[in-house]
């Protein structure tokens, strides 16, 4: 007999996602999200090996001039270390804790990996284009009732149910 898996209630866990945007926006002036934590991290690494691409970039002479503090010490850095945490113990607490990949039936470890590895490439790409990821321009602009966030959600999940008839084979 399988074991049922335990799970938050995802009208609870929404409601609580709401009041932790309201809160973070409130106690530090700025939203949630991921890609400004590694975008911190990237350039503080690139600034470690090589000083010089820091100062001859124009991307990151751009955001060392509006972020001179070091970045490692933005806020960002100490959400994703506490999603991180969090995490971990939410899968230890519903007994979740292990390395599984999630697939369909009908395709490799191989593959899903590729497909998984190319998505978060896609996406971290993306989320430079629109500057934020889903959590920085979609929920924490809806947030403030920036017309920009709720057509950002808006386009987020509507490309995802229109491209997952392509591929639902990678779940069924």
């Amino acid at each position: 007999m399988e074991k049922k898996t335990k799970y938050m209630n995802p009208y609870l866990a929404g409601f609580l996602l709401g009041v932790l945007i309201v809160v973070a926006i409130y106690i530090s002036g700025d939203g949630l999200g991921a890609s400004g934590a590694v975008k911190a991290v990237v350039i503080k690494t690139v600034e470690t090996v090589s000083p010089s691409s820091t100062q001859s970039l124009d991307y990151m002479k751009s955001y060392k001039a509006t972020h001179p503090d070091d970045p490692l010490k933005s806020w960002l850095i100490f959400e994703i270390i506490g999603v991180i945490i969090g995490a971990f113990v939410s899968g230890l607490i519903s007994d979740r804790l292990g390395f599984k990949i999630d697939k369909g039936e009908h395709i490799t470890n191989k593959t899903r990996l590729v497909f998984a590895l190319l998505g978060g490439f896609l996406f971290g790409i993306g989320s430079q284009f629109a500057r934020g990821c889903t959590s920085g321009a979609a929920l924490d602009g809806m947030a403030v009732y920036s017309v920009a966030g709720f057509l950002t959600f808006l386009s987020i999940f509507g490309t995802a149910y229109l491209l997952a008839y392509f591929f639902r084979k990678l779940w069924l």
